[in-house]
Order: structure tokens, then C-alpha cells, then sequence
């Protein structure tokens, strides 16, 4: 019997003990609903000091600038022109903003139902200068939809909350991590008076593989989740609304390659002629499962991603590669076998997969049929990539990297700009 009673008292001091000082905390998304006036949108666009990431999003180069989406927030605007060194300069405040382009000083944005044209012929001070109103219906952004009624001019979205708690646990929870923060954000202030964007017509600038928007001649093109919106830039600032393309359900993304636009979807990549950029027209479709699909193209091949996810309720994770020598009947080569691909980039013959939260990837894809792992890096939470002049720009739910792949079997990491919080 005393030793019964010596055991029982052991085992409830151990658990007295756990219950007063073993913890865990942890971070979760906690999603609220949001209702904004068509007039709170419009007024709250303005230029602000530079801010740390904390839900990036897509990612946007021109100029030796960077312009990296903060999820339904606006734009960070870093000064990438040394990418050992990158220098958050401005954060411009675009509520509902999910894209962009940029043509010479012109930056293209949308904000919720509406287009914005900003002038950034200096970066640190974007103005704006024009805005086509209403024009977008609804969108898609992580945590869900945003619509607006037309009739009470107010829109119904989501708004996406990082909750920390420390709970109590049963002694066999992990010790909280750390944040990071933002490399850049506190330095001495840098004299912009100098900065200018070049200015040349139709100078472009480049977008990842995740982009809904594209542009080409004297023409933007922004994809929703059923059609392609048309606006006419050859007054660059500003654009006019032409025609509307209905495509289908489940679009993703655009690619603009020469005189053709390919158009990601949840069941396939859409090919469309657009050699008159007034009214593209419909070459083919190259059908998948259903799954999320963004593409890029080089040459006569496209290489399209395909993932599983909440999303796009397929069950595929793999890279197919596709001849579209003949734009009327693309063909498969061959997939192969991915974890879970997200954006990617070709410079040919180097190919990079983003895998969510498997990495990034680099590929020798000098033969199609047999195209050749060369590195994995882990660590990151990768969403999709740009590869310019040997630098890679990769952003993922952990902050920006850039990394040299002059020797793509060895990425060599150059540089990180880190969220605040993690996703």
C-alpha cells in the first residue's frame, strides 16, 4: 500500500508539473470577414515608408527594381540594382492588389474592382495617374474570393490574420521559433534623387510564371478565373478597357511568348494567336487533369507544372513537357515526377521548379526527353521564380532570395529580404 500511494503521488506531481509549465506556442491563420465601400478602396491608395514582407506574393522585375506583392495590401518597391545588397525604398498601399506590370514608367496595378496606373519614374515616390474603374468583377486571393455589389457599391472579402497563442500542453509540444526580420528595413535612408527607370517604347518588364498579367505591343492583358480582360495602353498612362474574352472556368495564369499568349487553367494550357494583340484567337487547348497548372515557354516547348491542392482538387504533382512546334495540336513529350511544383523559369537550357515546401530545384534541360536534376535546395517555401542575367529571384512564404546559377548544379545564395512572421 505505501508504495501505491508513493507511485500515485509521483505520477500527480508530474502532471501538475506539466500542467503549470509545459507550453507550446504556436501561429495559425484565422480568417475574418471584410466589408469595404467602392470609396474606401478608391481613397486608400498612397505611398508609405519602406515595411517588412509579411505575405508576399508575385514578384515583378524591371529597371534593376523590384516590385514583390504584399498579399491584397500593394507593392514593396526595392532597388535590386546591387542584388547582394537589395534596398526596400517605398511601400505603395494598393488596397485589393493581387498583380502587375510595368511598361517604360508605367506601373499597372489592380486594386480590387479597379486598374491603377502609377508613375514610377521614381520608384521611391510612385504617383498615381489614372485608374480604370470597375472593371474587375471579382478575384481570387489566399483566403478566399472577394465580390462586389453593384448595386451597394461594397465588396465582401476576407481578411487573413497570424495569430500566436501559447497554449498549455501535455510536455511534449516544441519550443516556439523565432521571427525574422526585415534585412534592409532599418538602413540609413539613401538619397533617390538620381533614380530614373529607362525609357524606351514598349520596354517591358518581367514577371514570374504566376502572373495574371501580360503585356504585349500596345496592349495589357489581365486573366480573371473565366476571361481575359483587354485594356489599351498606347497612352501608357492611361489605359482604356476594350474587349473581354471569355475563356472558361478555372484560369490561373499568362504567359506571353513572341506573338502568342499561353494561358494557364486548372484543366489544361490554352494557346492563342496574337498577331492582331486587339483580339487574340484561340489555337488549341492541351487538356490535363484537373489540377493547378501555370506554364512558360521556350523555343517550340512549354513546360507546364501540374499540383495538387486545396484549390485545385487533383491528386497530380508533375512537370510535363510539351512540343507546341505545330501551335494547333501541342503534343506531350513526357512528365515527369514532381512534389508539389508551384511557379517556374527557363533560361534555357537551365530550367527552375519552385516545390512549395520541398524547395527549389534546377534542371539541364537541354534534351526534352531527358531532362536532368542538377541541385535541390530546402528551406524555403518557394511560390515561383524569375531567372535574369544569371541572378534567380525566388520568393516563397519565407522572404525573397536571389541566388547566382552561373554554375546552376551549385546555387549560390546572394542575398534574402525576410518576412516578419511565418505563413
Amino acid at each position: 500500500m505505501k508504495t501505491t500511494h508513493l507511485l500515485f503521488l509521483l505520477v500527480a506531481t508530474w502532471l501538475t508539473g506539466c500542467t503549470d509549465k509545459c507550453e507550446q506556442t504556436r501561429t495559425f491563420r484565422r480568417y475574418t470577414p471584410v466589408t469595404l465601400t467602392v470609396q474606401q478602396v478608391r481613397a486608400g491608395v498612397r505611398v508609405e515608408a519602406v515595411q517588412a514582407l509579411h505575405k508576399p506574393g508575385k514578384i515583378y522585375t524591371k529597371g534593376g527594381f523590384l516590385f514583390i506583392n504584399e498579399l491584397k495590401e500593394g507593392i514593396h518597391i526595392i532597388d535590386n540594382r546591387n542584388p547582394a545588397l537589395p534596398q526596400p525604398i517605398a511601400f505603395l498601399r494598393i488596397p485589393g492588389n493581387g498583380d502587375m506590370a510595368v511598361r517604360n514608367n508605367i506601373l499597372y496595378a489592380d486594386s480590387y474592382m479597379d486598374l491603377v496606373a502609377f508613375d514610377i519614374s521614381n520608384p521611391a515616390q510612385p504617383r498615381e495617374v489614372s485608374r480604370v474603374e470597375s472593371v474587375f468583377s471579382n478575384g481570387q486571393f489566399e483566403g478566399g474570393w472577394w465580390n462586389i455589389n453593384a448595386q451597394t457599391l461594397t465588396l465582401s472579402d476576407q481578411r487573413v490574420e497570424y495569430v500566436t497563442e501559447t497554449i498549455k500542453t501535455d510536455c511534449d509540444g516544441s519550443s516556439p521559433g523565432s521571427w525574422a526580420s526585415c534585412p534592409g528595413c532599418d538602413r540609413a535612408t539613401l538619397s533617390f534623387s538620381s533614380i530614373q527607370l529607362a525609357s524606351q517604347p514598349n520596354n517591358n518588364g518581367t514577371a514570374g510564371s504566376m502572373a495574371r498579367f501580360a503585356l504585349y505591343n500596345n496592349f495589357l492583358y489581365t486573366v480573371g478565373q473565366s476571361d481575359m480582360q483587354l485594356f489599351d495602353i498606347e497612352n501608357a498612362a492611361k489605359p482604356s478597357a476594350k474587349s473581354r474574352i471569355s475563356l472558361g472556368s478555372g484560369i490561373e495564369t499568362i504567359f506571353p511568348y513572341k506573338d502568342k499568349l499561353f494561358i494557364g487553367s486548372q484543366t489544361g494550357m490554352f494557346i492563342y494567336d496574337n498577331s492582331n494583340p486587339a483580339n487574340p484567337v484561340r489555337l488549341s487547348v492541351f487538356q490535363h487533369a484537373r489540377v493547378c497548372d501555370p506554364v512558360v515557354v521556350d523555343g517550340d516547348i512549354a513546360y507546364v507544372t501540374l499540383r495538387n491542392g486545396t484549390a485545385c482538387s487533383g491528386y497530380t504533382n508533375q512537370l510535363d513537357v510539351v512540343d507546341i512546334s505545330n501551335l494547333s495540336s501541342p503534343t506531350l513529350l513526357k512528365s515527369y515526377p514532381m512534389q508539389n511544383p508551384h511557379g517556374l523559369g527557363v533560361d534555357f537550357p537551365n530550367l527552375f521548379i519552385c516545390e512549395g515546401a520541398f524547395g527549389l530545384k534546377s534542371f539541364d534541360a537541354s534534351s526534352p526527353l531527358n531532362i536532368k536534376q542538377l541541385s535541390q535546395i530546402t528551406g524555403q517555401d518557394a511560390y515561383d521564380v524569375i531567372p535574369l542575367n544569371k541572378t534567380l529571384l525566388l520568393i516563397g512564404k519565407d522572404g525573397l532570395y536571389q541566388f547566382d546559377y552561373t554554375n546552376p548544379a551549385q546555387l549560390r545564395q546572394v542575398s534574402k529580404l525576410s518576412v516578419n512572421r511565418p505563413y
